[in-house]
């Protein structure tokens, strides 16, 4: 019987938790299904039986260019849609077919999760008109919205997605739906600076409206056991972490992409960041994150990794060194999927309780970390305190 993702690890079930030595893949899958599907304390049995949610999904631009091929938005809010056209698929973005067919979207890998019951995308917005037109070729039943305020008077949720943008357009963007009352998720960077994050939550906040915004690393399969080790005090308290990024750095792609690590101490750690010191060496860069209250942890964008693995977090706790990276059984692709599912079922649940999965001063805090790192690097690496970028 797996252990509940929503247990406490004992010493003697560690090892049980990933059984990598006596799984096949097949059988990880449903484990990790089960295991999912207890942990989440959800019920949405009497929604299954209602019309599903009504999700209209926005590709936000880069530098005011559309993002044709949106990976938040292709890849990570589909599965909030039960249907999906190979053969359209095969015409519009055949890079992606062998991927989808073998993992993202094969029906055999569904976490005990997939497809949800009770939410269809219904409405895609991109500025490039022709990129709505092939998502909606894509996902069948999908229409193409050109006005956004038209949208949200049709739509239960919105649901934001941004690959590579800079979080200039986000606000004009979410703030028909925030105003409207529908829960929405917000990619990063949120605002994409400190004042603006600010305020797209200070409109949510006004409106009372559920707003969703972090990290797809919030929800890695290892994140979820480094939590329940944490909430258990059994290997006592977390003492330090190193989260990493394996893609080169530059500071521009920081700005955008540093928010991950970040979000990787914030999930465990919390919030209540006091200061921030960056340094950098051509093309990696390091961060030191301190609190008051609670050791330092590190940020390290540029590691270098033996494969590709996308991002490596060592936790230490006081008596346990705990490493994991996105893959489940050395199987980067389920690894991501399943992190893909559990971020798009944490908006599901928002959407169902209204209850918003991190709070907006822990979405603030990212963003003034991101910020006050790069102001460091200009000032020789000094300790920036977050109130020095947070207004």
């Amino acid at each position: 019987m797996p252990v509940s993702l929503n247990n406490p690890i004992s010493k003697n079930e560690e090892h049980k938790t990933l059984p990598m030595n006596h799984l096949s893949r097949r059988n990880l899958i449903k484990y990790a299904g089960l295991g999912a599907a207890a942990g989440l304390s959800h019920s949405y049995t009497s929604a299954a039986s209602k019309e599903p949610f009504k999700i209209g999904v926005i590709s936000a631009a880069r530098d005011g260019k559309p993002q044709t091929r949106n990976g938040h938005t292709w890849h990570f809010a589909q599965y909030l849609h039960p249907e999906c056209d190979m053969q359209a698929l095969q015409k519009v973005y055949p890079p992606v077919v062998k991927g989808w067919k073998a993992v993202y979207r094969n029906p055999d890998i569904h976490f005990h999760l997939l497809p949800f019951p009770d939410t269809r995308i219904t409405h895609y917005y991109d500025k490039d008109v022709n990129a709505s037109k092939d998502f909606a070729a894509v996902f069948p039943g999908v229409q193409v919205a050109t006005n956004l305020e038209k949208m949200c008077e049709e739509v239960d949720a919105i649901w934001m997605g941004d690959a590579s943008g800079k979080g200039d357009d986000h606000f004009d963007l979410v703030a028909p739906g925030l105003a409207k009352g529908l829960p929405t998720f917000c990619d990063k960077p949120i605002g994409g600076t400190v004042a603006g994050t600010k305020k797209i939550l200070d409109f949510a906040r006004k409106h009372n409206t559920p707003i969703m915004s972090g990290s797809i690393f919030n929800y890695e399969w290892g994140m979820e056991a480094a939590l329940r080790m944490r909430d258990s005090g059994e290997f006592g308290q977390i003492e330090h972490i190193s989260a990493s990024l394996h893609s080169r750095y530059k500071l521009e792609n920081w700005m955008i992409y540093g928010q991950h690590p970040v979000w990787t101490v914030m999930t465990l750690m919390g919030a209540g960041i006091d200061a921030v010191s960056m340094y950098e060496y051509k093309d990696t860069c390091h961060a030191q994150i301190t609190y008051q209250d609670r050791y330092p942890c590190h940020v390290w964008y540029g590691q270098p990794f033996e494969r590709f693995e996308y991002n490596r977090t060592n936790v230490y706790f006081k008596k346990k060194l705990y490493s994991f990276t996105p893959s489940i059984e050395g199987d980067f692709a389920v690894g991501h999927k399943y992190e893909m599912v559990r971020m798009a079922d944490a908006f599901r649940d928002m959407i169902h309780s209204g209850k918003e999965p991190n709070s907006h001063q822990e979405i603030l805090e990212v963003t003034a970390v991101v910020h006050a790192a790069a102001k460091s690097l200009k000032e020789k690496s000094r300790l920036v305190k977050l109130e020095e970028v947070m207004g």
